[in-house]
């Protein structure tokens, strides 16, 4: 090693000291260590290359690294995440989702049931945030803000007449419980502004729109969505209706998209008795789960209806299969959508969430009732719409059915089918003598036409005792026909006379649906709008035959 040192320090210029006879050795032995320190470099600056076999490769990281360092334009590459995420999730099934930071607190509301504000709705009229209620036990009530009242300032800052959005006065008003909202209101009747200093609470967000006797021994409750209160506010309507004397159930989960499967099985714990299977679940990745009845429920016994169409999904599907698999009542309507996917959200370090599809759910039957995603998922989406097309809303046959399997109802032994939603006992196909497309055109423009009837005629219901009063005895009078008439015109709306006439009658019964919400809420409204509906009189005539 002392002729190697000498060696290493030779100069030009310098007489050459003579070979060493270990020179041979050293030489390979440089060579070697030469070799392995290559090697061993090799490793270190490329471990996320060089150790694929590892299972330690990422080559998502690795793309987006070069393009971070090496694209030829500056690159937003949390956005590139994030939609490279949400197109990754597209591959696996249509359910499993990306929710990035900005979202997830609403999205989380709805299911959650409640947010933190002031607690009104409102809609904007010329150009003004006007209140359509106060949240019942909310702040606003608390405080005497009234339906009609006109929101002239925000925090001393005026925001009527400035073209303010929707996103802007939920902006303004929602915030932290215990933070305080200041507002100045104009009233009917008044010129002078008043002062309201609302302290934000927590604001229920109700998952059960209505809840009513429809006739003297008839209950009716409609359920939008499955949240964390929907059980809580399911109890309260059933012992509602029953103190009114109510003997049979309907329950409708139109265009209910579901929610958490809890209290879907709660809810159907409180119409199965014994210890029920009401859904169970399996994944490869995660055990089998049972749901069983396993509480005395409020309404175990009495003729119950559930009604259904293409819009009713997974836990919508699950409440709904298991009634039907029990014989416990009749399904009334269209094939629901056929989401039998079980998601999972999982909160991500930024604030963002990943909700991934972890398991199947069936019916007590063993029935899977999730479509074929195989095609994608904008064909997946699509179907609905084709089903439409075929006219297969207006008659329903076998070419609808996925799974050939045939199960068994567990009472009668009655065959259903899986694969493809839930099939209803009673089909009742959608009217096509309506046209639908030209009501819903006009349909927007009616709930801030009376609105504004109402705000400038607050007493103009007074007369009436109940819905119920209203709905038998009120008729939309030609004075307030002409008026809408003239609405539409004003928003540039073009009536086609021909169409309006056929659908004049429609037009009338929302109109006076939405004036019953003014003052009996949402049970209002659906009791004025349930009168002519032809799944609910399906359902009535169901429930009456012996």
């Amino acid at each position: 090693m002392e002729d190697f040192k000498n060696y290493s320090s030779y100069k030009p210029g310098e007489n050459k000291p003579e070979s060493s006879p270990y020179m041979p050795l050293i030489y390979s032995m440089l060579v070697a260590f030469g070799i392995l320190l290559g090697m061993t470099l090799s490793y270190v600056t490329s471990d996320k290359r060089g150790a694929f076999s590892h299972g330690k490769y990422d080559k998502i990281e690795d793309v987006l690294s070069f393009i971070k360092m090496k694209y030829v334009d500056t690159v937003n590459t949390d956005q590139l995440t994030e939609s490279t995420i949400e197109k990754m999730l597209t591959t696996l099934d249509p359910h499993s989702t990306y929710i990035p930071k900005k979202d997830l607190e609403q999205t989380n509301e709805s299911l959650d049931g409640n947010f933190e504000g002031i607690g009104i709705e409102f809609y904007i009229v010329q150009d003004t945030i006007t209140v359509v209620s106060a949240i019942s036990g909310g702040p606003s009530e608390l405080v005497g803000i009234h339906a009609g009242d006109k929101i002239i300032k925000i925090a001393d800052t005026i925001v009527a007449g400035r073209k303010i959005k929707n996103e802007d006065v939920t902006h303004k008003l929602r915030g932290v419980g215990g933070t305080v909202a200041h507002i100045s209101i104009l009233r009917s009747g008044s010129s002078e502004l008043k002062d309201f200093n609302i302290t934000r609470g927590k604001i229920p967000l109700y998952s059960i729109d209505a809840g009513y006797m429809i006739d003297a021994k008839t209950g009716y409750i409609k359920i939008n969505r499955f949240s964390a209160t929907t059980h809580k506010e399911f109890k309260h309507k059933l012992k509602e209706l029953k103190d009114k004397g109510m003997k049979s159930l309907v329950i409708d989960l139109r265009q209910n998209p579901g929610g958490y499967l809890d209290a879907a099985t709660q809810i159907a714990d409180e119409l199965l008795d014994d210890s029920k299977l009401i859904v169970f679940t399996k994944g490869k990745s995660v055990n089998k789960a049972e749901y069983k009845a396993n509480i005395p429920g409020e309404f175990e016994k009495g003729k119950l209806t559930i009604l259904i169409d293409q819009g009713s999904a997974s836990a919508a599907e699950i409440l709904s299969g298991a009634v039907q698999d029990w014989d416990r009542g009749m399904i009334i309507g269209r094939t629901s959508f056929g989401k039998g996917l079980v998601q999972e959200q999982y909160e991500l370090p930024d604030g963002s969430a990943l909700r991934l599809t972890v398991a199947r759910y069936y019916t007590p039957s063993g029935r899977c009732i999730q479509r074929s995603y195989g095609k994608g998922t904008e064909e997946y989406y699509n179907e609905v719409y084709e089903r439409y097309q075929k006219g297969q809303f207006m008659h329903e046959d076998s070419s609808m059915i996925r799974d050939t399997t045939v199960y068994r109802t567990l009472i009668k032994g009655r065959i259903v089918y899986g694969g493809g939603g839930i099939r209803p006992d009673v089909f009742v196909p959608l009217d096509t003598t309506e046209d639908f497309d030209y009501l819903y055109k006009v349909r927007v423009f009616i709930r801030e036409f009376i609105y504004k009837q109402y705000s400038a005629q607050p007493n103009m219901l007074d007369g009436y005792s109940s819905a119920a009063d209203f709905g038998s005895r009120f008729s939309v009078p030609p004075s307030m026909s002409a008026a809408f008439r003239e609405t539409l015109k004003e928003q540039k709306f073009t009536v086609d006379e021909k169409r309006y006439l056929k659908l004049e009658s429609k037009i009338n019964q929302q109109i006076k649906a939405y004036l019953a919400q003014q003052k009996w809420q949402t049970d209002g409204f659906y009791y004025i709008l349930n009168q002519d509906d032809k799944v609910v009189s399906k359902a009535l005539e169901v429930m009456s035959e012996k």
